[in-house]
This record gives C-alpha cells, sequence and structure tokens, in this order.
C-alpha cells in the first residue's frame, strides 16, 4: 500500500490546467445572450402560431379543438417561463448591484 509521502503533489492554482486556461472558446457554442433571444424568438413563434390556430377555429379552417388548445396552452406556458427566466435574471442584476466591493 502506497504510504502518503510517496504521493504526487497537487499542482498550485496558476499552473493547474494550463491546457484548459489557454484553450481557445468553441466556434460552436452559443453564448447566454445568443440562447435566450433564441429563447425569445422561439416564444415569439409559439405565441403568433396559437394566435393563427386560433383564428383558423374560428373562421371554420380547423375542425380540431384540441390542437387549438394544445397550441395556445403551450404558448401560455412558455411566455410565463420566458416571464419567470426574466425576473430571476433582474433579481441577479439587482443583488449584483448592492454587492459593495
Amino acid at each position: 500500500m502506497p504510504s502518503i509521502d510517496r504521493l504526487p503533489a497537487l499542482p498550485t492554482f496558476p499552473n493547474a490546467l494550463p491546457e484548459l486556461a489557454q484553450k481557445p472558446q468553441e466556434t460552436g457554442s452559443a453564448s447566454f445572450g445568443d440562447t435566450f433571444k433564441s429563447f425569445i424568438s422561439d416564444v415569439n413563434q409559439m405565441q403568433t402560431t396559437a394566435a393563427d390556430k386560433e383564428l383558423k377555429f374560428a373562421t371554420g379552417q380547423i375542425k380540431d379543438v384540441h390542437e387549438v388548445m394544445a397550441a395556445s396552452e403551450e404558448a401560455g406556458l412558455s411566455l410565463s417561463m420566458l416571464i419567470e427566466v426574466r425576473n430571476k435574471l433582474l433579481d441577479g442584476y439587482k443583488e449584483l448591484i448592492h454587492i459593495q466591493v
């Protein structure tokens, strides 16, 4: 069984993982801002689709009320989630503002 003094020493923080510190960011990864913009765009598309299906149902082009209700609920839930994410981001921002350096 190896003794403790035979174990190699751990590197210090500045030299711990130099390959990770110097590794360029992958070109395929999206930033948080891009991801959030995409999410907003998706929510907007769901709202537009739901409104379109409601209009088609009202004019008789769609007969299935379940399809219309599912699209409306999906759009409503995605909007609620977007609002909650926005609220959490604002809470985090307000908390950062109050941090004294």
